[in-house]
């Protein structure tokens, strides 16, 4: 089964509308789509609006790949469940979201060799076209590495923080006068790291 998701927060007809395309040229039976507050309802995909976190996951963990809107919650939880995962971003210039950061994910993702990308509607079909090329990415914890926690507690804490390339980083004084650093810290950090 493949699973398309496009998140929570705003419609992506372009991602939905070109999977479905897809679908009905190639005959497939067997994609579902978690559409959100899309215009576009498609006929060649079962679907639903929305689904529960619980529902979500259930469907990716069942899918042998997902497509997906470059959100981070559809890419942790693929990488999490250990899935392939297939993205296209959403862009900034026709009106998907505010601002181009979905490219700029996927980009630094797909070279970190974590996610598989498709910038647009074409590379999206061609890549659905060679599916066993599509493989997952190493899994990822549930939670945020003790490296990452710690050094984000330092910076809390201390304010000022030297990056490897020697440039300072500074918290400012507001951070300093946090009195509950373990659970602000980890409170701040997503669990899936």
């Amino acid at each position: 089964m493949i699973f398309v998701t496009v998140g929570a927060q705003m419609p992506f007809d372009r991602l939905i509308a070109a999977v479905d395309r897809w679908a009905r040229q190639c005959g497939r039976n067997d994609v579902f789509a978690q559409i959100g507050e899309s215009r576009y309802h498609p006929s060649n995909v079962r679907y639903v609006k929305h689904l529960e976190p619980k529902a979500f996951r259930e469907k990716v963990t069942e899918a042998n790949l997902i497509v997906a809107h470059a959100g981070m919650g559809s890419i942790l939880t693929a990488l999490e469940v250990g899935r392939p995962i297939l993205v296209m971003p959403r862009r900034g210039d026709l009106k998907e979201t505010r601002n181009d950061h979905q490219i700029a994910t996927a980009t630094k993702l797909a070279a970190f060799g974590r996610v598989n990308v498709a910038m647009d509607e074409q590379k999206l079909f061609e890549k659905l076209q060679q599916l066993s090329d599509i493989h997952a990415a190493q899994r990822i914890g549930p939670h945020a590495s003790a490296e990452l926690l710690g050094t984000l507690r330092q910076f809390i804490v201390g304010g000022i923080r030297t990056t490897d390339s020697g440039a300072r980083l500074d918290a400012g004084p507001m951070t300093r006068e946090i009195k509950t650093i373990p659970q602000v810290a980890d409170a701040a950090v997503f669990a899936h790291g």
